[in-house]
């Protein structure tokens, strides 16, 4: 049992514990529509997107969530000027500016003076850093987004499968989709400072995708990503703490693990089913 309270036993330790959980709760709330909408790319653009923000925020001395908050509005402006502007593809703007947004982030923190230091915890998050400041900011984006996804519930799941439907029941899908990307821009910069800015889509991404693979209703994909995020994160600091790694690295990369082998679990168990069907 020790092996278990061990790693939460210091006040931080338990700061770092509330605050994944709270941030597994907030990407899972608007992961659930990235996964069933296919905006992975896009939600791994403004992960990358918002680094700029935040390096502006840093050098100059202000909140680093207003400075990611402006510098995803901007990404999603330019995304949107290359598609209307030109003849390409939204993938072609996402993909230029995910890049070009994530080498001027670099570009800013690199001017300063603890270089090393300040790209890693931006990039990679401080999980044992949280303070209580950032639990109640944590946990006002928790509450936003579940809220939020609850209350546009209808509206996205229409516009998740199919567009013109949503337009035709006056479901206004532009409105629908603005407010995902806001909710999905929030989960990302409130969960930063606990995962990191590269790291989050691990668990905006493998909890809502390994959920769909369990169950096919939303409401149920939702609670289990949850409860899939929120172990990840409780089982990823206890594995920190043992084997010395990062622990912001280890919850992110272990919702990543559990879906491949739920997906070859899945596999396996289709492949004996198309067997056994076959022989009788």
């Amino acid at each position: 049992m020790d092996w278990l309270t061990d790693p939460f036993a210091l006040a931080f330790q338990q700061r770092a514990l509330l605050g994944g959980a709270l941030a597994a709760v907030a990407t899972s709330a608007a992961g659930i529509w990235v996964v069933v909408r296919g905006m992975t790319f896009l939600g791994d653009a403004l992960v990358h997107g918002v680094v700029p923000g935040i390096a502006i925020a840093t050098l100059v001395g202000f909140d680093p969530a207003i400075g990611a908050a402006i510098a995803a509005v901007v990404m999603i402006g330019g995304i949107r000027l290359v598609h209307r502007q030109t003849a390409f593809s939204e993938d072609t703007g996402i993909g230029l500016l995910f890049v070009g947004m994530l080498g001027l982030g670099v570009i800013l923190i690199s001017r300063t003076a603890s270089y090393t230091g300040s790209l890693t915890a931006i990039l990679f998050g401080n999980a044992f850093g949280v303070t209580g400041g950032d639990l109640i900011w944590l946990g006002m984006v928790a509450i936003i987004t579940v809220a939020g996804s609850l209350l546009f519930y209808r509206r996205f799941l229409v516009l998740s499968f199919n567009e013109q439907k949503a337009q035709l029941l006056g479901l206004r899908p532009g409105l629908s989709h603005g407010v995902l990307l806001a909710l999905t821009t929030l989960a990302i910069i409130g969960s930063s400072r606990t995962v990191g800015t590269l790291l989050v889509l691990g668990l905006m991404v493998a909890p809502p995708a390994t959920a769909a693979l369990l169950v096919r209703r939303v409401p149920a994909m939702m609670a289990v990503s949850v409860a899939i995020g929120i172990g990840s994160v409780a089982a990823g600091l206890v594995v920190s703490y043992h084997a010395g790694t990062s622990g912001s690295a280890t919850m992110a990369v272990l919702p990543v693990v559990l879906f491949f082998v739920v997906l070859t679990a899945r596999t396996l168990a289709n492949g004996h089913r198309e067997r056994a069907t076959a022989a009788a």
